[in-house]
């Protein structure tokens, strides 16, 4: 499915954006632009655990933004950055849209994303569905992400 996701999105995100990179394994995909290993900063789906959050009760999908560089100190910048263009993003990317520590194990990452509970992944329309809501999360904040002072 996610390699589905992979198509779609390279389809739907705007070329003007640049060198679009996509990796895509069976629990998830992550995308970013320019070299070929994957930035430290980065847009991602992937499967989760259903204690990821309160609602799931078999699984949860995250969908948006990660910042995973080894200091916290330059994660949290580039959150700030994003959290400063806020209203412009917001309009596009709703209520559903979670700035904040990582979702696991390390709390010096940050994220900018949303979860949707127990989605169907049988369903047809669900890569779909993702991809389109990636591409969602890469319209809204790229453009200000390359503005932060910790881009790279």
């Amino acid at each position: 499915m996610f390699d589905e996701v992979a198509d779609a999105v390279t389809s739907l995100v705007p070329p003007d954006l640049g060198d679009l990179r996509c990796r895509a394994h069976r629990y998830g995909i992550k995308i970013w632009f320019g070299t070929a290993t994957p930035s430290k900063e980065h847009y991602e789906a992937q499967v989760m655990g259903a204690s990821a959050m309160d609602e799931a009760r078999v699984l949860a999908l995250e969908i948006g933004f990660h910042a995973e560089h080894p200091d916290e100190a330059r994660n949290q910048a580039l959150l700030d950055q994003l959290l400063r263009g806020e209203r412009r993003w917001r309009r596009q990317l709703g209520d559903e849209a979670q700035a904040g520590s990582f979702l696991g194990r390390r709390d010096d990452w940050r994220r900018l994303s949303e979860l949707w509970a127990d989605p169907d992944l049988s369903d047809p329309a669900i890569g779909i569905e993702i991809a389109t809501r990636l591409t969602d999360y890469v319209v809204a904040l790229e453009p200000l992400r390359r503005k932060a002072p910790a881009a790279g």
